[in-house]
């Protein structure tokens, strides 16, 4: 945490900045009041009091993080309770599966979500669009605007992942214990209401959900 001033502690997020749009990710937590640094490496990982996987290219994100050794480093950080998020390729990597049918195309994943998604579900790079999601439980009675880039949804949540969000019907908004996930890009909207969710959740006790889904 944070000290400015004799001020209330402000937590310190930790971005995954191997590839993809960490850059609004940080302008997004400091709009919801936090701090921000880049995560590169393990040492920088276990510094964070909340970290955030980014959206980018899955697939590359994943072998990175192998390389690096930062996947055993964000496993070992979410058996300590550190809040995680992940936002389209992110709750890819949380995932603990692909859906069934899908080819993995050589895809890792961290298995931190009792999830299993399906990935380019919304349509190629050319059928991005911007939505509105209810969520109230995360932004109360107004809809939370989302960009939806080669999104994925998820097709299959275990009875301890507490559905958020969804749109047409399709679970895009997750959480479960000390990890949340959207397969949207609240970060891109200049909408910091699922960043402020974020760091609420920072020192709080797990939700484990209610396992509606």
């Amino acid at each position: 945490m944070v000290v400015n001033n004799g001020e209330m502690p402000r937590p310190r997020v930790g971005v995954l900045a191997m590839q993809g749009d960490y850059d609004a990710h940080v302008r997004a937590v400091e709009a919801a009041g936090g701090e921000t640094f880049l995560v590169r490496t393990p040492d920088e990982v276990a510094r964070a009091d909340a970290l955030i996987l980014p959206g980018g290219e899955s697939t590359t994100i994943g072998k990175l993080m192998a390389r690096y050794g930062l996947d055993a480093a964000i496993k070992q950080a979410h058996a300590e309770g550190t809040p995680i998020y992940g936002t389209c390729a992110g709750m890819i990597l949380l995932a603990k599966t692909i859906a069934s049918g899908e080819k993995h195309g050589g895809q890792s994943t961290l298995g931190l979500m009792d999830i299993g998604v399906a990935r380019n579900a919304f349509g190629r790079q050319v059928d991005s669009f911007e939505a509105d999601i209810d969520a109230p439980r995360v932004a109360g009675t107004e809809p939370v605007r989302g960009v939806f880039i080669r999104a994925p949804y998820v097709a299959e949540a275990g009875p301890g992942v507490e559905v958020l969000g969804r749109y047409q019907d399709r679970v895009v908004l997750v959480r479960q214990g000390n990890v949340l996930a959207s397969a949207f890009h609240p970060e891109l909207t200049g909408d910091a209401r699922v960043h402020t969710y974020f760091l609420k959740m920072i020192g709080a006790p797990a939700d484990d959900g209610n396992g509606t889904t």
